[in-house]
Parts: C-alpha cells; sequence; structure tokens
C-alpha cells in the first residue's frame, strides 16, 4: 500500500485495525489553479484528466476502490456491494455503508461536513455527508438518521457499539445562516439554539459540527463515542486556504474526499 501524503488527515478514533480512513487535503494532487492541487471532484469543471489521475493517486493511497456518490443534500443511503461502473452515473445518495472489504465509503466536500462510521467489531463502516440541509432533514430524519439506521441493519450493531468520526468543515466562525436554518434545527431540537450565536438583523453564526454531535447524542451516542471536529478553528474549512477547499470562500473550488474502508 503506498502511504498517504503527509498532510492527508488519518482520524484518531479506537477503529479496528482492519478500519482504515483517511481525509484528503489540496496536497498531493495534479490540478491546476484554481482546483490545485488534489481535486477529487468531477463536477466542479477541473479538467477531466487531472481528475481522474488524482482519482487515480486516492486509490493507489488507499489500496481500495473509493465510490463515489452523486450528493444532493437529502438523507438517502447507499448500501455498496461492488465498486460502482466508471461508465454508469454515479448512484444518487448522500451516505453510504458496506461490510464488504475493499470497497471505501466515499464523501465528497469543500465546507460541508463529513461523517465517518464503524462499530468496535470493524464489521462495517459508513461515510456521511453533512451540509446543514441533510442535516436537518425533514420531520427530526436527516442524514445521520438514515445512516446510523442502515449501518445497525447491515451490522446487526446496536448504537452502544458504533463510533463516529467528524471531519473538517465550515467552522462556527465562518458558517453564516439566515433564520430558516436555525428554525429547521431549533424545531426538532430546542438546545439547538445554544449552536447559533446572532450575527445581524437575520442572520446567525452556525456551529455545524456540534449540530452533528447533537444529533448524535440524540441517536444515543455517548460522548466519548464521537471523535474529530470540535468545532475550533483548526478544523475549519473557511480559514485554512492553502489546506483546504472551501466553496463559501471561492465559490470554484475543488472537492476533497472522506474515505472509509475495510482492508
Amino acid at each position: 500500500m503506498k502511504a498517504f501524503h503527509p498532510d492527508w488527515l488519518q482520524p484518531d478514533w479506537p477503529a479496528p485495525a482492519r478500519v482504515r480512513a483517511v481525509f484528503t487535503t489540496r496536497a498531493g494532487g495534479v490540478s491546476a489553479a484554481p482546483f490545485d492541487a488534489m481535486n477529487l471532484g468531477d463536477h466542479v469543471s477541473d479538467m477531466p484528466e487531472a481528475v481522474r489521475a488524482n482519482r487515480a493517486v486516492l486509490r493507489e493511497a488507499l489500496a481500495a476502490e473509493p465510490v463515489f456518490l452523486q450528493q444532493v443534500h437529502g438523507p438517502q443511503v447507499a448500501v455498496l456491494e461492488q465498486a460502482s461502473n466508471p461508465q454508469a452515473p454515479a448512484t444518487v445518495a448522500d451516505a453510504c455503508v458496506t461490510t464488504r472489504r475493499g470497497l471505501a465509503c466515499t464523501i465528497m466536500v469543500a465546507d460541508c461536513l463529513p461523517v465517518l462510521f464503524t462499530n468496535r467489531q470493524g464489521s462495517a463502516v459508513a461515510a456521511a455527508h453533512a451540509g446543514w440541509r441533510g442535516l436537518a432533514g425533514e420531520g427530526g430524519r436527516g442524514v445521520l438518521e438514515a445512516v446510523v439506521a442502515s449501518f445497525a441493519a447491515q451490522s446487526g450493531s446496536a448504537v452502544s457499539e458504533m463510533m463516529a468520526w467528524l471531519g473538517p468543515c465550515i467552522g462556527p466562525d465562518a458558517f453564516e445562516v439566515g433564520d430558516e436554518v436555525r428554525e429547521a434545527f431549533v424545531a426538532q431540537q430546542p438546545e439547538a439554539a445554544a449552536l447559533f450565536r446572532p450575527h445581524a438583523a437575520g442572520k446567525w453564526m452556525a456551529d455545524l459540527p456540534g449540530l452533528a454531535r447533537l444529533r448524535l447524542r440524540a441517536l444515543g451516542f455517548a460522548d466519548v463515542h464521537i471523535h474529530g471536529n470540535n468545532s475550533s478553528a483548526v478544523w475549519c474549512t473557511v480559514g485554512s486556504p492553502s489546506r483546504f477547499f472551501s466553496y463559501r470562500r471561492e465559490r470554484v473550488t475543488g472537492r476533497m474526499a472522506a474515505c472509509v474502508w475495510l482492508a
């Protein structure tokens, strides 16, 4: 297995040895500005040959097959049984789960929150793309609720056996939202109000990883089973232009990937 680029993040969580995970950064690829350098998104107007080369770098580093989704900010969960056909359209979903070795659940982000999952047994892995729309969902059921239910069904695990890792995303000092975003969360969980800081008339600064942690706790995750992004500045994609892509900061930019797989 080729070593990961030294700038890429490897989750610090107590996953079993057979569970592997990584979060790519801007480093390690061949794309030209403004997609420099490790852009993995094939929908952002980057040169297709550069994206293919970057995905090949990722595939070699993982020694597994990354399965990319067509993400639409919804609660859909795909169960991965085999590698995707590169000639076919990507599966429309914002989360995926698998029990198969060698298939990497892969989520692309450039400000949204990636959430990776496994269990104490290392029998399954999952990944979710949690922008505010997918996180809020409808009627209190969003992408995290959907992926945890699918993970339980595929692995037979109780929530008490699961763990989650939150990757880099837009931080609470950069994520300005309107009243409608705050209301979408507070209507389902009144305690979410504490994660919105008044900013201007009708505007709030939202703590996206904090909202995800709140949802995970409501699902039964103990704090000790939630790892990674703690809402501090080091995790903010907007505030680290040399390391992270950020749609909010740049608009025209690349995409990073959060991957988790069974080796």
